[in-house]
């Protein structure tokens, strides 16, 4: 077994009283798994970010994790962003992931708002002057669809990190040589950070082609073709999306990637089944299993 991977794991902020359960069950779930960090998103235009904080001070004070809230350029002022940050800091929070985030639902486009923080680039540098976080970036294998070009891209990820950041973790892919011929250029270009892979479990197939279709993730004609009559079979779609990304994090770790960060969707298993078979387990399991 090769040297246990860090994992972390991003939920969102339910919106439901049911939905908060499963979250909070969910959560339970994967703590004993000791993940780097959990972290929590955050509404496109900061519709959630009051939920987002309620969600992120429950977890460190219910469970003892690495919280990072999500924080976006969008719908606030510099100075709001950095008061966030600083109560953040006060309540003990490490960890940020800065993001653009993507523009308000009645937009067309994504424009900065005014007084606020322009492009993640500038967030980073402006989270680093509140205080010492940990701040991970959003970077993209298959190219942001808003830039004009892959070389635009990687460049602008070399500048968030210069800017501070600590870790970028990728959109999510099915592709792992990609990712893989992604991280070598991440190399080439003089980046040292982390590039973390992020991976999504398939629950509904088409919510997550909805989700692809809005991030700009290439779904190949082989996902199609596995997922195909299953829309009434919840069993058999849960068993080959978890051998899907079992095969994908087990080539990825034979590569040398030691981290990865998976998009829970806030449901546990196919997450906890796709740590186990990386070696990531609770510490009585691995014991066990070494022994």
């Amino acid at each position: 077994m090769p040297d246990r991977p860090q994992v972390s794991f991003e939920f969102f902020p339910p919106g439901t009283p049911a939905m908060e359960d499963t979250l909070w069950k969910s959560i339970q779930r994967l703590a004993p798994l000791q993940p780097r960090f959990v972290s929590v998103t955050y509404g496109a235009d900061g519709s959630t970010r009051d939920r987002t904080h309620r969600i992120v001070t429950r977890i460190i004070r219910e469970t003892g994790l690495r919280a990072a809230p999500h924080l976006t350029c969008v719908g606030a002022t510099r100075q709001e962003v950095n008061d966030i940050a600083a109560q953040y800091r006060a309540e003990g929070i490490r960890d940020i992931v800065a993001l653009r985030g993507d523009p308000p639902a009645d937009a067309e486009k994504y424009e900065p708002y005014p007084g606020g923080y322009d492009y993640a680039v500038d967030l980073v540098a402006g989270l680093r002057g509140v205080a010492d976080f940990e701040i991970s970036v959003a970077a993209y294998p298959e190219v942001h669809p808003d830039a004009p070009s892959a070389q635009f891209d990687l460049d602008n990820l070399k500048r968030k990190l210069d800017a501070g950041a600590t870790r970028a973790i990728t959109q999510f892919f099915f592709d792992t040589d990609n990712f893989l011929r992604f991280r070598d250029k991440c190399v080439a270009a003089g980046i040292t950070a982390s590039i973390v892979p992020g991976v999504l479990p398939i629950n509904k197939f088409p919510q997550f082609l909805r989700f692809a279709g809005a991030c700009g993730t290439h779904v190949p004609q082989w996902l199609h073709e596995r997922f195909a009559g299953l829309e009434d079979d919840e069993e058999t779609r849960r068993m080959i999306s978890a051998n899907i990304a079992i095969d994908m994090v087990q080539k990825m770790q034979a590569e040398g990637i030691g981290e990865f960060h998976f998009y829970t969707l806030n449901r546990a298993e196919l997450t906890y089944a796709i740590c186990h078979a990386l070696g990531v387990r609770p510490e009585e399991n691995a014991e066990a299993a070494n022994g």
